[in-house]
C-alpha cells in the first residue's frame, strides 16, 4: 500500500478572481508547493549540488480538473501520491479539497536534469539515493 502526503493550504485574496473564487492558475502554484513541502519533508529539494552539477526538476506537464469552487480563507486539504517515476521523471497526482467535498484534481511531471547557468538543462538518470526517497508514495493502482 503506497503512502499519501497530506498538508493543507489556505486560500488568500490575491488567489481569487472578480468572482471571488479561487482563479484556476492558483492551482498550479499550489501543486508546485504541495511538491516542495513533500520534497522537504523527505530531506529533498527540488534543487541538489551534486558533486560537479547541480540536479533541478523542471516541470515538462501539468494539467488540472476544476470540481468545484475555493473562496478566500477556505482551508484546502491536498493530498500527493506520485503516479509514476521513471528513470529520469516523476510524475505526482494531486488532490484538492474542502469539508470532504472534491475541488480539483491534477498531475504534475517534472524531468530530473542537470543544470548550469547559461546552459540548457540536460536530462540525467534519476540517482537511487533520491527515487529510494520517492518510492514509497508510489501509486501501486495508477495506470499512468
Amino acid at each position: 500500500m503506497s503512502q499519501t502526503f497530506q498538508t493543507t493550504r489556505r486560500v488568500e485574496f490575491r488567489d481569487t478572481d472578480a468572482a471571488g473564487i479561487v482563479h484556476f492558475s492558483a492551482f498550479l502554484i499550489y501543486m508546485e508547493q504541495a511538491e516542495h513541502e513533500f520534497l522537504r519533508s523527505l530531506g529533498l529539494s527540488v534543487h541538489h549540488q551534486l558533486e560537479d552539477t547541480s540536479m533541478s526538476w523542471p516541470r515538462v506537464s501539468v494539467d488540472c480538473d476544476y470540481r468545484g469552487p475555493a473562496k478566500f480563507e477556505d482551508v484546502l486539504d491536498v493530498s500527493l501520491v506520485i503516479a509514476r517515476i521513471g528513470s529520469r521523471s516523476v510524475t505526482y497526482r494531486f488532490h484538492f479539497e474542502r469539508d470532504d467535498l472534491t475541488l480539483a484534481e491534477g498531475t504534475m511531471t517534472a524531468v530530473c536534469c542537470q543544470v548550469h547557468p547559461g546552459l540548457v538543462p540536460k536530462s540525467m538518470e534519476i540517482p537511487d539515493w533520491f527515487k529510494e526517497k520517492l518510492e514509497p508514495f508510489v501509486d501501486q493502482t495508477a495506470t499512468t
